[in-house]
């Protein structure tokens, strides 16, 4: 088993009170599945692993990085997607232009971002789709149903060749066959070697024995604080925007 994540006694807190934590973790290459309701902290727990919020104490160690002393490096070699107002996709673009636009982000300021046409379409998006139909570039986003949107958020968070893939909230797909079509293509993801850390609010077991998949799964609610606060906007210190 190869260790790529570390936390111990990892805590977050804001001028409002406990957000996360004490969060002790160990997790290896695999699908990795951090469970909780809404209040017990996952999404600054995910963000506070990717390197993008600094934590308030406790130790974390993520692709043999410290963070928060080295976060860059964790930066550069992680994705995030699924984390409402960070990744949300502008409806009224095309899929062609939002694959063209997050090409630009990653790129060198130097280099020609040419328009996205059906070959790239498809580099892009068929690693992340596989069975699930691939949209055209000029398909406007407000078309796609709810599982390309989520795939199309995971496949441009992708474009950045990331070690890991952490993803927010599993249970904004609301109907067991989308969640299903989530969690086969985030396995298909890690067997193809990227390791993917998600939240959910708790663990789809019928769906992941249907499945045949068996995430390594932390129950959050162990070190849920007794008052769960909302994120403290001047208190919860973001690293770096979404890249």
């Amino acid at each position: 088993m190869s260790i790529i994540v570390r936390a111990h006694e990892l805590a977050l807190h804001s001028k409002r009170g406990p957000v996360y934590g004490p969060v002790n973790l160990v997790a290896d290459r695999g699908l990795t599945v951090l469970h909780g309701p809404a209040g017990s902290g996952r999404t600054c727990l995910l963000l506070t692993l990717a390197g993008r919020m600094k934590p308030s104490s406790g130790t974390a160690e993520v692709l043999g990085y410290e963070l928060p002393r080295r976060a860059r490096p964790v930066q550069r070699a992680t994705a995030i997607a699924g984390f409402q107002g960070i990744d949300t996709l502008e409806e009224s673009v095309t899929v062609g232009a939002a694959i063209r636009e997050r090409a630009a982000w990653i790129s060198p300021w130097w280099a020609i971002v040419r328009r996205t046409d059906d070959a790239e379409l498809r580099r892009v998006l068929t690693p992340v789709f596989g069975e699930v139909p691939l949209p055209s570039t000029d398909t406007v986003i407000w078309d796609l149903d709810e599982v390309q949107t989520v795939l199309l958020r995971i496949a441009l968070a992708m474009m950045s060749e990331p070690e890991m893939l952490f993803f927010d909230q599993i249970e904004q797909l609301q109907s067991p066959a989308a969640r299903r079509a989530l969690w086969q293509r985030l396995d298909a993801i890690t067997r193809a070697g990227t390791a993917v850390v998600a939240s959910a609010a708790a663990p789809d077991t019928a769906i992941w024995n249907e499945l045949g998949i068996a995430p390594l799964a932390f129950d959050l609610t162990i070190t849920a604080p007794e008052v769960p606060a909302a994120a403290d906007p001047d208190a919860l210190d973001l690293i770096l925007e979404h890249a």
